[in-house]
């Protein structure tokens, strides 16, 4: 269903509102670079930073532009359970082909509270869903056991994961409890190739917002078990995957994709600010290592 690339777009603003002809200009590129999927209003697209309403108006603009050439991922997660609902079934009427499903964070339910909200949603929206497992960001974590029970009770709405816990155990994990038609996205770039070694079908990519024609290049390879040309690959963008992550995300993306672009500017939303001058010489070096400037 969702493989290879699948960037987690940013949100390009301008003067604190969102650029919608920037927006559109970067779904357009993304297709015409090979991306397999688009993310709009991921943790990369400031999901925590913008209003419902502009959420829900990403939704739309990115649907319309992908016009059915790729499939679009909705960021629909919350720690309300509520409004992840309304955001879903905004989604799906807007024609979304999946949600990417956050944890809930801040409220730190138990297994019992993840496997209730998710099944709450599940049954209430007949829109597939690719869980979001990022516990360094939301500190509650989706246990494997947690995934199992949940694919299990719902096979056709919880379709796959994100994995960004860094635990590469899990894919086992998972693939004994569900075998290989569970879908398992990595949510790290600097990890995706040995993710798709253990049984990974892609990657949510922060990099793949700049360097998105290497990025699904490496995937291809990758995936299609060419070893030699996905590790060279692989090194070629590793120092960019890590670059990226030098301030907070995504603050070096959006600097990166400034120098790469010039269309797509700068500014985040507080609480987040530009990047570090520390953090904009390691993206200039990666970017030069990876020969994208």
């Amino acid at each position: 269903m969702f493989s290879g690339s699948i960037p987690a777009l940013v949100t390009p603003f301008r003067d604190g509102t969102i650029d919608e002809d920037a927006f559109r200009r970067l779904v357009e590129w993304q297709i015409a670079e090979g991306s397999s999927a688009l993310v709009p209003c991921g943790t990369t697209g400031e999901a925590p930073s913008i209003t419902s309403e502009e959420q829900h108006r990403l939704f739309e603009v990115c649907i319309a532009v992908a016009a059915g050439r790729v499939p679009v991922i909705a960021g629909c997660g919350s720690n309300d359970t509520q409004t992840a609902l309304w955001h879903m079934q905004v989604a799906k009427d807007l024609g979304a082909d999946a949600a990417l499903m956050v944890a809930p964070y801040y409220n730190r339910p138990s297994q019992a509270g993840l496997l209730a909200h998710f099944s709450y949603l599940a049954e209430r929206v007949e829109l597939p869903m690719v869980l979001y497992n990022v516990p360094g960001r939301t500190v509650t974590d989706i246990r494997p056991e947690t995934v199992v029970e949940l694919a299990r009770r719902f096979p056709e709405r919880i379709v796959g994961i994100k994995d960004a816990s860094g635990d590469m155990t899990r894919l086992t994990a998972h693939r004994l409890g569900l075998g290989g038609t569970f879908l398992q996205l990595c949510g790290n770039d600097d990890m995706a190739l040995q993710y798709n070694a253990g049984g990974g079908t892609g990657c949510i990519s922060v990099t793949a917002n700049v360097a998105p024609r290497l990025c699904a290049e490496f995937q291809a390879a990758s995936l299609a078990g060419d070893g030699a040309r996905a590790h060279a690959l692989n090194e070629r963008l590793f120092p960019l995957h890590q670059a990226l992550f030098t301030d907070a995300s995504p603050a070096p993306i959006k600097y990166a994709m400034q120098r790469v672009l010039g269309w797509i500017g700068e500014e985040v939303r507080l609480p987040l600010v530009a990047a570090s001058a520390s953090s904009r010489k390691a993206v200039d070096a990666a970017l030069e290592h990876a020969g994208l400037v």
